[in-house]
């Protein structure tokens, strides 16, 4: 086979891809591990930016996103028993929308399959050869069992942080950036109605905790804990009971229910450079990720491959390598930008293990300055609701 672009991953980061090159006139070819179904049916959360709706929207896929997911125009942030809400729309005029990864992916898989793209779902042995001769090759086993050899002009690694295109770029030549945080979050799924019209980040001398939503019916909620934590060993009312601790105060009680999913994730920063290796160019989890408190894993990635696409679009039109030589320094630039907004947010409202009174004093102080700074408000507000595209 053959083909322009060969991209490995049908995450938010090669699904955008795959449709913005179209759009250009640009052939490709997803190459994913997981059947489709897998991917449809993960559960993963999503605050959307304001720049990612209007892109999905611009695309002809973000219908649904607009409908059904929840516009939010601000947060509430909450520490010393009262909150505080940080105005989006009146400091900024933008917002975000709550709109899980789960069903952009859905979106994303339908306006593909009906514009006649080629995603190779369920493949096995997937391995790239090549990749910086003027040929490369993605090698893998289809669903049915046909290895087939794909040759491209580039390749995108957009297959996450555990695939195979980040350790293709040799160890001599990458560089890995990375911080792991002495402490880790509590997930939790409930049949509740919704406790806030808006996410909570709560501060707390016990620890973190965000109040989110899922549906009217499904509320999703988290607490900072330690990394070894088992989530089985936790009873549904002692799980309660922690997480109204973290937010008690002015009279603010959570709306309970059953809780039917729990777990722990880790959290984590991560940045791979160069994001670009002779014909391989890394984008989404493959080349950085972020803890989600700031809500900048998908929309990071949708910023990557809109990058990517000018570049590649203009490299195929003029022959110019040029805009492929500029794009790891260009998606680079957002990507430390949202790597130090995630780490501020999450330094600002969780407890370090190791902190002392001075820490939780100097917290204290930081939460105080953006919520009484209209000036300190605003970068919060913009950084939030995120950056222009591109």
């Amino acid at each position: 086979m053959r083909t322009r672009v060969g991209i490995v991953g049908a995450g938010p980061a090669g699904l955008v891809l795959s449709h913005l090159l179209a759009e250009r006139g640009v052939d490709s070819v997803v190459v994913e591990t997981r059947s489709r179904a897998a991917i449809e049916q993960t559960i993963r959360a999503g605050v959307l930016e304001q720049g990612t709706v209007e892109l999905l929207t611009a695309m002809g896929v973000g219908a649904r996103a607009s409908a059904e997911g929840a516009r939010h125009e601000g947060i509430e942030l909450r520490f010393g028993g009262r909150g505080h809400r940080i105005d989006f729309t009146g400091l900024t005029g933008r917002a975000v929308w709550l709109y899980p990864q789960h069903e952009v992916l859905k979106d994303l898989i339908a306006a593909r399959l009906a514009g006649g793209a080629d995603l190779r779902f369920g493949a096995s042995d997937v391995a790239l050869r090549g990749v910086t001769s003027d040929e490369p090759v993605i090698s893998f086993t289809d669903a049915d069992g046909t290895p087939v050899e794909l040759r491209c002009d580039v390749i995108a690694g957009c297959d996450g942080s555990s695939g195979i295109s980040r350790r293709a770029i040799p160890d001599d030549v990458r560089t890995d950036y990375f911080r792991a945080y002495p402490f880790g979050w509590f997930g939790i799924l409930a049949e509740a109605p919704p406790s806030s019209k808006e996410l909570i980040y709560a501060h707390s001398e016990r620890g973190f905790a965000l109040i989110s939503t899922r549906t009217p019916q499904v509320q999703r909620m988290y607490f900072q804990c330690d990394p070894g934590e088992r989530a089985d060993d936790w009873s549904d009312d002692r799980i309660w009971a922690e997480l109204n601790a973290r937010v008690a105060g002015d009279g603010f009680s959570l709306a309970e229910g059953r809780i039917f999913d729990r777990g722990v994730i880790p959290m984590r920063s991560y940045v791979c450079e160069p994001m670009r290796h002779g014909r391989l160019f890394l984008a989404g989890d493959a080349a950085h990720v972020v803890p989600p408190t700031g809500a900048k894993g998908l929309n990071l990635a949708v910023a990557d491959v809109v990058v990517l696409a000018r570049a590649l679009e203009e490299h195929f039109a003029t022959g110019s390598t040029e805009p492929l030589d500029a794009y790891g320094p260009t998606a680079a630039r957002r990507v430390w930008r949202a790597q130090h907004f995630s780490w501020w947010m999450t330094s600002m409202l969780h407890t370090d293990p190791a902190g002392s009174p001075f820490d939780l004093k100097r917290q204290l102080g930081e939460l105080e300055l953006v919520t009484s700074s209209t000036a300190a408000a605003t970068h919060l507000a913009e950084a939030y609701t995120g950056w222009p595209m591109g």
